[in-house]
């Protein structure tokens, strides 16, 4: 996009209340509630700079509502008559507001008589006439009628971009069609009534069938139904609702739009008002931002930056003025505050500790906030030669425990499930965790950084101290335990204050859409499931272990050899170097891939192709294979047994994976080699203590199952009902032969077939995959997209809403974001439309376990808590249970994971027994 050429049109109105409803109630003065507010104030700024950051523009406008009635008012006297009025305090920060949109360098517009958003269609069409590229600054729906090739609507909120293609996808209508789709469907927000009782569907099918509301009114008598009688019943309103939700394009006496030039910022002007409201982070970075010549920045602005900077300094005063941080070594001063946390609605907790080690964590102190900018930090374990008066440890876990294990207090951390165990470590098991801003921005943007750090720049502005800063770095890093505590105080002060302030920038968003709802409380309930997953942990066996080590070492030993004498002569198996030579130089294997430098590439993909024709590669494969094995998981494994329980603790990465798979560390079993028999061993290390059985309990074919549903595909939907096997029925369809007639080898290219098309194999793949060349790949897909054109019509039609909102979603409501979708580099965007076909599989899937992990423990926890939930992988999970309760598991287990959702499918839970995970497949 041409910043020379681009108009950005700001609907500010839309933006002030969003930045009033997303900001907590912030004030000028926080220790005064009736200093003035200062939330949407703030909230502006942030949308406004980050927007002229992220759209570079020399053209562009902020427009606003005037105030007092519009045209619309007489046309209809009810107009927005069910509107609440604007809040006290949002109305005291509009001049503010329009001060500080012209002090940031925006044209300001505001014009009587007409709405926002009829200035901003008429400037937009005006400039898209002139060949000017238009981008609409707007989460408001009604702005989608003006979209054309030349304008597009962006809600910088929620990432979604409104062009054709999105508008069309969103409604099902195309832009030209959105006024007469709003007149059928009507506004409940601005109070215009549409024809009874029909929706976004049933408008889109109308117009659809019948091109437009005019010769949908002229063919009136001839629709059925209730909504036929409620379409002929509203004929004579129709024309005035028209009326109402049609945008004015023909504003007069606006700027012309090539005359709505940025400006540069008024330093002047922003230093004053960020002085006059508070906002000490932005006058600092202000001050930062201004040119250092021979002339000082106070001698440019009038104020002295200076002393902000050191204000700033010293006290860490974040974004809403001096903060209010309380060091607590004392018992009045405890008791003070414990009574302050006892009435709060909420509260945020933050545990400083030895360790990153979840399982042996120690509490060195804890911080805890009620507000924005304030917070209090009980040093409980400091050591070091700066150690000052610090309650017992002992007896403040005591006092606090009843609070903490009390689920009527609600509590928000960031990261809770790490919190859980530091305090289960001493013996507390909190309860009352309602929110994690981990969890809510992994919800609302998966695939951005979750840490608190990147959290508080990214939807603050803040900065805090970060914790190199605070202990080093290196060798030289000290313990948290040996920081002074008045530092120490404040760096725990503000984690507990960042969380606070987060939450309350981030829950808003979440409210707003119910799927996202939906997956928040998920997210939340899993996140309970795992903390006690992690803290049962399961038995290995490291004697088994050791035994698979030695087998393992030999073996390598014996591939080794087999190398050798293959290659002529000894050589280092890992050295690309050697390996090129042998292979190209002395064995005159093809040169398949080049690196970047130009070196001939013996990487894995190489390597696999090779292997199909010559043993050599196939021999370093094996052995890259086994010495992996030996040293991540036997030679491993068995070392990471806790001293105090004897069992192996995962770690369950809850944030991490953008579908919402689960990831595990130390060990991570979602990538145990099981297609290996030397892979499935490793299986048999994981074992029941004596006198019990583990178990395993996983969804048969879920993704195709998922894509079933997804595509609503008549034969696969069939197949799946009727209990038939789906790769010998996909096998049939392809090949064209009866069902009993399908040979081993059909169905296992129909296997290939099935999987490879939902991870968006093409022909090049599938031909690799099966050992055929391209043209007989391309018929077996064709010939499976003529059997099933649910699914060609389920990917042509994902791709296109990918491209136009930038996600996709699974079925209950998860957004998957692809940030290369519409990326002007081939390649990537071939792979995020890959991606597109399959997030949404991949994602359901990952829901679909999650509900099972949440009802499979509810359920044990109500019947049968003997039975320990110990383990998730991919799409299984595995149990711990005494041999008496094997026949309860298998009775109510698999129909417990059936039952969490109702598809167009039937889900199907299958479990095995034995004295070990091996065992138990």
């Amino acid at each position: 996009m041409n910043a020379d050429n681009t108009l950005v049109l700001v609907d500010g109105s839309s933006y002030l209340y969003r930045a009033y409803h997303a900001m907590p109630d912030l004030r000028a003065d926080p220790a005064d509630p009736s200093s003035p507010a200062t939330g949407a104030l703030r909230g502006m700024i942030n949308m406004l700079q980050a927007l002229r950051k992220e759209i570079p523009a020399t053209h562009a406008a902020c427009i606003f509502d005037a105030s007092g009635k519009t045209f619309r008012d007489a046309l209809y006297a009810h107009y927005k008559a069910n509107r609440a009025p604007m809040p006290d305090d949002l109305r005291a920060q509009i001049a503010p507001i329009h001060a500080a949109v012209q002090a940031l360098g925006w044209p300001l517009l505001v014009i009587d008589g007409v709405e926002a958003d009829d200035v901003i269609a008429t400037l937009a069409c005006q400039a898209a006439a002139q060949g000017m590229q238009v981008v609409i600054s707007s989460g408001d729906k009604d702005l989608a009628q003006l979209v054309t090739p030349n304008i597009v609507i962006y809600d910088t909120m929620s990432g979604k971009r409104r062009d054709i293609a999105g508008v069309t996808a969103e409604f099902g209508v195309p832009p030209e069609q959105m006024v007469d789709f709003q007149t059928l469907v009507g506004d409940s927000i601005d109070n215009i009534p549409g024809v009874a009782k029909v929706g976004p569907k049933t408008a889109a099918k109308w117009l659809t069938e019948y091109g437009s509301l005019d010769a949908l009114l002229a063919n009136a008598d001839a629709i059925k139904g209730v909504a036929g009688q409620n379409l002929r019943e509203a004929r004579d309103w129709l024309p005035t609702a028209r009326q109402l939700v049609t945008i004015k394009r023909d504003v007069p006496d606006l700027p012309a739009p090539e005359a709505l030039t940025m400006r540069a910022p008024d330093i002047d002007a922003l230093a004053q008002l960020y002085q006059e409201y508070g906002f000490k982070t932005l006058l600092r970075n202000l001050g930062a931002s201004v040119p250092q010549g021979d002339s000082a920045p106070t001698q440019q602005s009038g104020f002295d930056f200076a002393a902000a900077e050191a204000e700033q300094a010293a006290q860490a005063a974040g974004y809403k003025g001096a903060l209010n941080y309380q060091t607590i070594q004392d018992w009045p001063a405890f008791d003070s505050a414990f009574k302050r946390w006892m009435a709060a609605e909420l509260v945020a907790i933050d545990t400083e500790t030895t360790s990153l080690d979840q399982m042996r964590a120690e509490i060195v102190g804890i911080s805890v906030s009620t507000a924005p900018g304030e917070a209090a930090y009980i040093p409980l374990a400091h050591d070091g030669p700066d150690a000052g008066p610090q309650l017992p440890r002992d007896e403040v876990l005591a006092r606090l425990k009843s609070w903490l294990e009390d689920a009527s207090h609600a509590k928000l951390g960031q990261h809770i499930k790490y919190d859980r165990h530091v305090f289960a470590n001493h013996g507390i098991q909190v309860r009352g965790y309602v929110h994690d801003t981990m969890l809510q921005s992994y919800v609302l943007e998966a695939h951005k950084p979750h840490s608190l750090e990147s959290l508080a720049e990214r939807h603050l502005g803040r900065q805090g101290v970060s914790y190199e800063a605070l202990c080093g770095k290196g060798a030289s890093q000290i313990p948290f335990s040996q920081v002074a505590i008045d530092k120490a105080a404040h760096y725990a002060c503000e984690d507990a204050d960042l969380t606070f302030d987060v939450h309350h920038a981030l829950w808003p968003q979440i409210q707003q859409d119910e799927g996202l709802q939906h997956i928040y409380a998920l997210e939340i309930a899993t996140s309970e499931v795992l903390f006690r997953m992690e803290r049962e942990g399961v038995c290995v066996d490291a004697a088994l272990l050791a035994a698979q080590s030695q087998e393992l070492g030999q073996r390598i030993v014996e591939v080794e050899q087999q190398a050798y004498a293959l290659a002529g002569q000894p050589f280092n198996l890992g050295s690309p170097k050697q390996l090129a030579e042998i292979f190209f130089d002395k064995l005159g294997m093809p040169v398949v891939k080049k690196t970047a430098t130009g070196a001939r590439s013996t990487n894995e993909e190489v390597l696999e192709k090779l292997a199909e024709d010559y043993p050599l590669p196939a021999r370093i494969l094996e052995h890259r294979s086994l010495a992996k094995l030996k040293s991540t998981y036997t030679d491993k494994l068995g070392q990471l047994a806790n001293p105090r329980t004897g069992r192996v603790h995962t770690h369950y990465a809850q944030a991490v994976a953008v579908t919402g798979r689960l990831s595990s560390t130390e060990p991570n079993l979602q990538n145990i080699p099981v297609r290996t028999p030397e892979g499935r061993r490793i299986r048999e290390a994981f074992i029941a203590p004596p006198g019990a059985k583990i178990a395993s309990a996983d969804y048969s074919q879920i993704e195709l199952r998922i894509m079933a549903h997804l595509s609503g595909d008549e034969a696969l939907l069939t197949a799946f009902a009727e209990g038939k096997d789906i790769h010998r029925a996909t096998a049939a369809e392809v090949f064209g032969v009866p069902l009993e007639a399908v040979s081993s080898e059909q169905r296992r290219y129909a296997k290939v077939i099935n999987f490879g098309l939902i991870y968006g194999m093409g022909a090049f793949g599938l031909a690799r995959n099966l050992g055929i060349d391209n043209n007989a790949a391309r018929n077996y897909i064709e010939r499976y997209f003529e059997r099933y054109p649910g699914v060609r019509r389920y990917m042509e039609e994902t791709k296109a809403q990918a491209k136009a909102q930038g996600y996709v979603q699974t079925v209950f409501g998860r957004r998957l974001y692809l940030p290369e979708i519409n990326s002007p580099n081939g390649p990537r965007r071939a792979g995020a439309e890959r991606a597109a076909i399959n997030a949404p599989m991949q994602g359901t899937a990952a829901d679909l376990i999650k509900k099972a992990m949440v009802a499979v423990q509810q359920c044990i926890d109500a019947e049968n808590p003997r039975v320990k939930m110990i383990m998730q992988v991919h799409d299984e999970l595995v149990f711990e249970l005494p041999e008496s309760e094997v026949d309860w598991l298998r009775s109510r287990i698999p129909p417990a994971m059936a039952g969490v959702a109702q598809l167009k499918v039937p889900l199907v839970a299958e479990l095995g027994v034995g004295d070990n995970w091996e065992q138990a497949h």
